[in-house]
């Protein structure tokens, strides 16, 4: 007959279920389940934290809600990571943020519509013939990225 271990976790182990709990030492989280130490990581490295707070889930460890409360995150949190965790594995919180792609107006770009600004032409006409929109080009004057040639003034015949 088999017999039921119960769960004997050290002094100062929060409790996230009947098996499993999670202590701080230091700096240092370490989960238990039942009485051996299982996982440890740093307490402000929360990429580890959120990959293996998933895989407990994913592997039926521990209930999402159970972690929610044992932590305080939010329950959409956690469905995030699960989804990235059945996604792309643990190597998707390692990842490298994905970054945007270079801006409308790199540098090549601003040289040649400001050549053509200063040439007299009109910003929707630059728009048009570069393909861009004129209220990118607008912004980027205002901004200061960008200037229009000062206007010649007539002189005026009062001499």
């Amino acid at each position: 007959m088999p017999q039921m271990q119960l769960p004997i976790f050290p002094e100062g182990v929060t409790p996230i279920n009947n098996n499993l709990g999670v202590v701080r030492e230091g700096n240092t989280l370490t989960y238990i389940y039942g009485s051996l130490p299982v996982f440890s990581h740093h307490v402000d490295d929360k990429k580890t934290f959120k990959m293996f707070t998933s895989q407990l889930y994913v592997n039926g460890s521990a209930k999402q809600a159970e972690i929610c409360r044992a932590f305080g995150v939010s329950k959409i949190s956690m469905k995030r990571w699960v989804k990235l965790y059945r996604e792309k594995g643990a190597a998707g919180f390692f990842e490298e943020p994905r970054r945007r792609g270079p801006a409308v107006l790199t540098p090549s770009v601003v040289q040649e519509v400001q050549g053509l600004l200063d040439n007299g032409q009109s910003i929707p006409d630059i728009a048009r013939k570069l393909d861009l929109k004129a209220t990118t080009l607008r912004k980027a004057v205002l901004a200061g990225r960008l200037h229009h040639p000062e206007k010649k003034r007539a002189l005026s015949g009062n001499s």
